[in-house]
């Protein structure tokens, strides 16, 4: 066969199989979620991190990707109206979706908007229980509500899924350290 009649075929086959999907449901995670909590150290853990992330961005609906750039962008700079209308048409169009639920509770936070914040990381949650970004940011919220007990439960819970995560643990050090000194 030629290379180019190959190169056609495969292209073929690629359309004939229709879109690439993953999401929180793919296959791939238990494996890295695994090899994420017995991971040696931080840089090793970091990798497999951005494959559970390149995985959870990903979603067989083109149109769910392209509003998921667009709200990306929007919020990047710091359109959040915009990007609000781009992750509500995400989450009207994929519900069963957990990156579209965590995106817009992380712009709810970014617009201090924490109640919607937090019950879109319920949702978020609901449909991926090991999402340590959702966990993360449910201890930000907290944080930033002052419920200083709810946001170090939040960073913990992030910590026993991903154990070398940064800020969850800086976050938790120095909770406990607050809610140490308060006891005195």
């Amino acid at each position: 066969m030629s290379f180019p009649r190959f190169i056609a075929c495969a292209l073929l086959a690629l359309l004939v199989a229709g879109p690439v999907t993953a999401d929180q449901n793919d296959s791939r995670l238990p494996g890295l979620f695994k090899n994420l909590l017995s991971a040696v150290n931080p840089e090793a853990a970091q990798g497999i991190e951005v494959q559970i992330w390149h995985i959870w961005f990903q979603h067989g609906d083109n149109a769910v990707v392209l509003l998921m750039e667009q709200g990306e962008a929007a919020m990047g700079r710091q359109d959040y109206e915009s990007a609000l209308r781009s992750f509500n048409q995400v989450i009207q169009i994929a519900p069963e979706f957990a990156e579209g639920w965590n995106r817009r509770a992380t712009l709810y936070y970014l617009m201090r908007r924490y109640d919607d914040s937090l019950a879109d990381i319920d949702k978020t949650l609901a449909l991926e229980p090991r999402h340590f970004g959702a966990l993360a940011g449910r201890g930000l919220v907290y944080s930033a509500m002052e419920e200083l007990d709810l946001a170090l439960d939040a960073f913990e819970a992030a910590l026993a899924v991903n154990p070398h995560m940064v800020g969850p643990r800086i976050n938790a050090e120095a909770i406990r350290k607050n809610l140490g000194d308060r006891d005195i």
